[in-house]
């Protein structure tokens, strides 16, 4: 417990935090429950109450939480160097880890760029895009555009925003973005060009006019950015079987290079350690995060191919440095926090262990999927997202002023759950390591939360 009172945190979090997408007045009106504790899975509160983590503390946990080997990484850093630059000096940790990081990654991305969030892997991701197609010269210096999808998420900062395809979250900002060239998402339940649903049954139009855009753009073109397999904040949407092995294709086609955005999708949330690893794609840049750490630290890495590395190497004279840096790059407490995390996924044969909790959740959702208000359920591995809706029939969806995903969601915390949802979809994302029996305590909860907001016995 801290050593501070419920409610004297609660007043100073009330009185002094600003909280990320979060309505703060609705925040001042009703105290917050303060987190002081972690084990296993769960949340402990100020109070002692737990909580399971259905969202792994926004995507991040991977062994759950306060695990003695990471701790004990990071404790034995600690004691030997907090940080030092990358702006002239390598570290030892920093070294390591991306040599590890390129034996896990999809065969030919051999460069690891450091930085601190996803954003900001996001943004490198997309300057050194850029800047790549500057150093090429004759007819690539005019491919400065990108193309992105609707339902996007890549990021906070200005260069991921603009390719960001979220009005809620993006449209205030679009005075400050660069333009780009969104193509429709692969959202089947919801698709903006077919009625059709089943994925599996779909003429993929979405796919035919991506490649229309793309052969129409070819020549401005730079980069084509994409999350794999699944589009995180919005809605955790699934992508039809081959959809990603498709744009692939296409981006060779025409010469666009490949960003692949796996700072959600990434270390083994899907069901292998890389999405991109599921259809056998290699991305020209890869930006990862999150996961990267067991979510413990800052940490993020944007990697790169060769070919793409190699456009950057030349006389001072020629100026083609890449021109980006942070101040922690490469920290050295987080890079060991990193290679703590990787060595538990060999120790715990996590990977190993995913198929029968996949497996399991996928069940769960089938039979939450015939309940009156689930529209659509959707799954990829260890992530999963429920749609809820006012009429299955027509699909027509909850208002946004009704919150009812965010209902069920306080309804869980007396389910004894920490959920956060996506407007009016339940997102299912607990960290990797979780028993059965969690996983099914989890799952429990959130039917009857559901259960319980939609009136439904």
């Amino acid at each position: 417990m801290s050593e501070l009172g419920t409610k004297t945190l609660q007043e100073y979090d009330q009185k002094y935090v600003w909280h990320p997408f979060t309505q703060m007045r609705d925040w001042e009106a009703s105290p917050p429950i303060v987190i002081t504790h972690g084990e296993g899975c769960y949340l402990i509160d100020s109070d002692g109450n737990r909580y399971l983590d259905g969202v792994a503390s926004v995507w991040t946990n991977v062994h759950g939480h306060c695990r003695r080997e990471i701790n004990d990484a990071i404790k034995r850093q600690v004691d030997r160097i907090e940080h030092t630059t990358q702006l002239g000096l390598a570290n030892d940790q920093a070294a390591i880890l991306a040599k590890r990081l390129v034996e896990i990654a999809p065969t030919g991305l051999c460069k690891v760029f450091y930085s601190d969030n996803g954003s900001t892997a996001m943004e490198i991701g997309i300057k050194m895009a850029f800047q790549y197609q500057q150093h090429r010269g004759g007819n690539a210096a005019g491919k400065t555009k990108f193309i992105s999808f609707a339902n996007a998420y890549h990021g906070d900062t200005i260069g991921a925003v603009s390719v960001g395809g979220i009005d809620l979250y993006h449209a205030v900002f679009r005075p400050l973005l660069f333009p780009t060239i969104q193509a429709p998402s692969p959202y089947c339940y919801r698709c903006e060009l077919c009625s059709e649903q089943d994925a599996e049954k779909c003429d993929r139009l979405c796919l035919k006019e991506l490649e229309r855009l793309m052969a129409s753009h070819a020549e401005e073109l730079a980069g084509l950015v994409i999350e794999p397999l699944a589009q995180g904040a919005g809605g955790m949407i699934v992508h039809p079987p081959g959809f990603l092995k498709r744009v692939r294709e296409l981006c060779d086609r025409y010469d666009v290079l490949m960003i692949a955005d796996e700072v959600a999708v990434g270390f083994g949330r899907t069901g292998t350690m890389f999405a991109c690893q599921q259809e056998g794609v290699t991305p020209d840049i890869m930006a990862l995060s999150k996961g990267i750490t067991a979510g413990y630290l800052p940490l993020a890495a944007t990697m790169a191919t060769q070919k793409v590395y190699d456009a950057f190497l030349g006389d001072y004279r020629e100026l083609k440095t890449f021109f980006h840096g942070h101040t922690f790059t490469g920290n050295p407490i987080a890079c060991a926090t990193a290679l703590a995390s990787l060595d538990l996924f060999k120790a715990d044969s996590l990977l190993e262990s995913l198929p029968p909790k996949i497996g399991y959740l996928q069940e769960r959702l089938k039979v939450l999927n015939e309940l009156h208000h689930v529209g659509n359920v959707r799954q990829c591995g260890m992530l999963g997202g429920i749609e809820l809706v006012r009429d299955k029939r027509t699909k027509e969806p909850y208002p946004w002023e009704e919150r009812v995903g965010m209902r069920v969601c306080m309804e869980a915390l007396q389910h004894g759950l920490f959920l956060r949802p996506l407007g009016n979809i339940i997102v299912v994302f607990p960290p990797l390591a979780i028993t059965l029996d969690d996983l099914k305590f989890l799952m429990d909860g959130i039917e009857a939360s559901i259960r319980c907001v939609t009136d439904e016995s």
